[in-house]
């Protein structure tokens, strides 16, 4: 079937999740295509996905990379690969299941709708965190009110990583002057999307910390967060964004 929508899921060691993960997007009403992003996992989380090419033939993709290149190069490497191919609506998701794929076709919708990218958000509506120790949901939640401080954006959840882009913007966007790789990378793209003019529309939805596998966060990628916040913010000022 036909789909004009993507789901792009970057994969390291998710052997526990990627099967039941790409069989539940696949088992929603609404058509979508699933690409993974494959750093080299050495679970073997890659040949579970091309065993289920074939089940899937046509709507499931891998694009395998060597190691372990960072969250925001394998959505650029997404992202390109979407735009050579026919893709009205672009989305980034967690393979773990915090982002749970029923709330998929919200985010379409919201885009359709008229939002250029829409965000599944976790603190538009309160804290909507599931599972998370208070110090980590503390974290991130001041780090959203930090972001809007020193941007300006009127994002709630600044850091979320479960989007949809319509297709324009990730055309208007140079992708390779986006410079962060960790959660800065979601601030970054966030913050450029505003700064080119497109409408962002934040989402309720409900974030599960993951029960399978392990989490990427450490403290380098928050740090770099946080310090290149600042850096972009400067950056901003020289940039013309037309």
């Amino acid at each position: 079937m036909l789909a004009d929508s993507l789901v792009i899921i970057p994969t390291y060691n998710e052997k526990e999740n990627i099967e039941k993960i790409i069989r539940t997007v696949f088992a929603l009403a609404t058509p979508f295509h699933v690409l993974i992003i494959d750093d080299g996992s050495p679970d073997g989380t890659a040949d579970i996905v091309k065993q289920l090419q074939g089940e899937y033939s046509g709507k499931l993709f891998i694009e395998e990379r060597k190691g372990k290149l960072g969250l925001g190069t394998a959505y650029i490497h997404g992202f390109k690969w979407a735009l050579r191919h026919t893709y009205e609506f672009i989305f980034e998701m967690d393979a773990d299941f915090s982002h749970n794929p029923s709330d998929l076709p919200r985010l379409r919708q919201a885009c359709l709708d008229g939002a250029d990218l829409s965000i599944g958000s976790r603190y538009v509506t309160g804290v909507n965190v599931v599972n998370w120790p208070m110090s980590r949901v503390l974290m991130s939640y001041f780090a959203s009110v930090y972001v809007r401080f020193v941007t300006g954006i009127d994002i709630h959840d600044a850091t979320a990583g479960f989007k949809c882009y319509r297709r324009r913007v990730l055309e208007k966007i140079e992708l390779d002057k986006i410079r962060f790789v960790g959660y800065a990378f979601q601030i970054e793209m966030k913050f450029t999307a505003i700064n080119y003019g497109f409408t962002v529309v934040e989402v309720p939805i409900i974030f599960t910390d993951r029960t399978e596998g392990t989490s990427k966060m450490s403290t380098r990628i928050f740090r770099e967060a946080f310090l290149g916040v600042i850096q972009m913010k400067l950056s901003s000022l020289f940039r013309n964004y037309k």
